[in-house]
């Protein structure tokens, strides 16, 4: 059975900013992108979503009929489209200096290049009932503390694993530390089993690795204070190469893992899910993707929080991952902000009953049945800090030579530090 989860394409905005060749599909109505009072009277808005497939194909307009049915003199003009084709015309809009009233964002350096250029409204003394949401669904949209956007959706990367291979290996728990999972990838080889499944040929699940180690080591401040002054060279980063470099010389991954797609047939996700890894670094998608793509390991799949690095500034309830969120252009009518508060507070239990989203209000967790779903829900629930995918977190230029370089070195084309110098030339560049 297909399932009802995005794809990690639809989940994350890889590049958002950059234009691209593709068409647009529109559904339920025309978007403009400057709401206002209409003839007779009635508020109207515009909503950009990427909700084109289901659940949200059917969920977004229920929910914006329900509201519109309960504020009769509200009009909403909803656009959805795919999500290669939202960034596209997104860009558009942005380089006019119009944005639609409500509009799909991912957070991170686009994002904020929109603050930047005052196209974005400023939410944080009207969104009040941001107390009720989770601290970690919150930190994709908050620049030096003010708040741009209301999240509906959070996840996290960390590893599946197949728990009837650790047996075969001898490994009775997860490893919590990386000398003890680099262990585990020794126990695992000596098993005669791949220990790692990869999509080389499509480079942001590699990036995982890397992000992870420097929030690890250097530590999310690190990242943080990287973005402000790009420059990547610190020694904190160096190491998280290096460790990486420790991984890559184990030969962990599959056979011809360099041009390994990630969700194509023999690729990342058919690795783990037809047993032939024990181990994959995925966000919170990957179960539903293992399915589609193999035979999925139901009851045998388990997940655990990416090790700490001994002597690292970093925690392992510090988390890595994305959300979905809806940004406000700068003068959009209160009543914008007003259906946000409904979507996302009065639908919560519709949204994570969906099986599409993991929840943002504080305690909704609760109400996930699904078994995998539940373990990454609860890991953010308890997460003590976010970092954002990097090629969200930073401009798309940086975002994309994190991607190439961190690809290079695991192909052993790069050493740690060309890897840092790389990343500071295109920060400094972008």
């Amino acid at each position: 059975m297909a399932s009802t989860l995005p794809s990690r394409r639809s989940f994350l905005a890889l590049s958002g900013l950059t234009a691209l060749s593709v068409s647009l599909t529109a559904a339920c109505g025309a978007g403009g992108s400057g709401g206002g009072p209409t003839a007779d009277g009635k508020v109207s808005f515009a909503w950009w979503n990427i909700a084109t497939t289901e659940p949200g194909k059917s969920l977004f307009p229920q929910i914006s009929a329900a509201f519109t049915a309960a504020h009769p003199d509200i009009e909403i003009h909803t656009t959805s489209l795919e999500n290669e084709a939202f960034k596209s015309k997104l860009t558009a809009t942005t380089s006019s200096g119009k944005l639609p009233d409500v509009f799909q964002t991912w957070g991170g350096g686009v994002l904020r290049q929109q603050v930047e250029a005052g196209l974005v409204e400023d939410l944080t003394d009207v969104f009040d009932w941001s107390s009720r949401l989770t601290p970690v669904s919150l930190q994709p949209y908050q620049f030096e503390g003010r708040s741009y956007a209301v999240p509906y959706d959070i996840g996290m990367v960390g590893f599946w694993y197949n728990k009837k291979l650790f047996a075969r290996a001898g490994i009775t728990a997860p490893p919590a530390t990386w000398a003890a999972f680099l262990e585990d990838v020794r126990r695992l080889k000596a098993a005669g089993i791949t220990p790692i499944a990869l999509a080389g040929k499509e480079k942001w699940p590699g990036h995982y690795y890397w992000a992870y180690l420097a929030m690890r080591v250097a530590g999310l401040a690190a990242l943080r204070q990287a973005a402000v002054t790009k420059d990547f060279t610190a020694p904190g980063f160096v190491r998280a190469g290096a460790h990486l470099k420790e991984l890559v010389d184990l030969q962990p991954f599959q056979e011809a893992f360099l041009g390994a797609g990630y969700a194509t047939p023999g690729g990342q996700a058919a690795t783990m899910g037809n047993g032939r890894a024990a181990m994959e670094l995925m966000g919170q998608w990957g179960p539903s993707v293992q399915q589609d793509a193999g035979a999925g390991l139901g009851a045998d799949l388990g997940f655990f929080p990416f090790p700490t690095v001994d002597g690292g500034a970093g925690r392992a309830t510090e988390v890595f991952g994305g959300g979905n969120g809806f940004a406000l252009r700068k003068g959009a009518p209160k009543e914008a902000l007003d259906f946000l508060r409904f979507l996302v507070l009065e639908n919560q239990s519709k949204l994570v009953a969906s099986g599409a989203y993991l929840p943002v209000v504080k305690g909704a967790e609760s109400r996930l049945t699904d078994a995998d779903r539940k373990v990454v829900a609860e890991s953010l629930v308890k997460a003590t800090g976010f970092q954002l995918f990097l090629d969200q977190a930073y401009p798309p230029a940086v975002g994309q030579e994190v991607n190439d370089s961190v690809a290079d070195l695991i192909a052993g084309k790069k050493t740690p530090e060309q890897v840092t110098t790389s990343i500071t030339e295109a920060a400094k560049s972008a």
